[in-house]
């Protein structure tokens, strides 16, 4: 387990009902109807937040990797998250995929860009052996 030195930022939030009910965050900036996958109910789930989550962070990392190569990251740069709720065996599980975008740059930049930004992105780092995860450079 990595012990954080910095404490820079702290997320705060109330769910309530699980899956179909309500989450806020302190500072009122997220208010969200909460709905099981499939259920056709209003609201997101959590493998939607997971995945919108994941993908903004990693954008991130990408940043910085191509900052420290002095490379500048183009507009319309995106990331297309896809993460699947499963089974396996009795245990519910998670599977990843995050479809990455980069117009505009060589495929091996990108591609080193991508390896450099799952080293250092935390969500990566807190997945890392935990779930199955594919990246796609489209």
């Amino acid at each position: 387990m990595n012990e954080i030195d910095k404490v820079l930022y702290t997320a705060k939030t109330h769910t309530r009902g699980g899956r179909d009910g309500t989450g806020k965050s302190s500072d009122g900036a997220l208010d969200v109807k909460l709905s099981s996958p499939g259920s056709n109910r209003p609201g997101t789930n959590p493998e939607q937040l997971f995945a919108v989550g994941w993908s903004a962070c990693f954008m991130g990392a990408m940043g910085l990797a191509a900052k420290a190569r002095n490379v500048a990251l183009p507009a319309g740069v995106g990331i297309d998250a896809e993460v699947d709720l499963g089974l396996t065996g009795d245990l519910f599980s998670l599977r990843a995929r995050l479809n990455v975008h980069v117009p505009g740059l060589n495929r091996a930049l990108v591609e080193a860009l991508v390896r450099e930004a799952h080293q250092t992105c935390p969500y990566s780092r807190a997945t890392r052996g935990n779930l199955d995860v594919s990246f796609n450079i489209v």
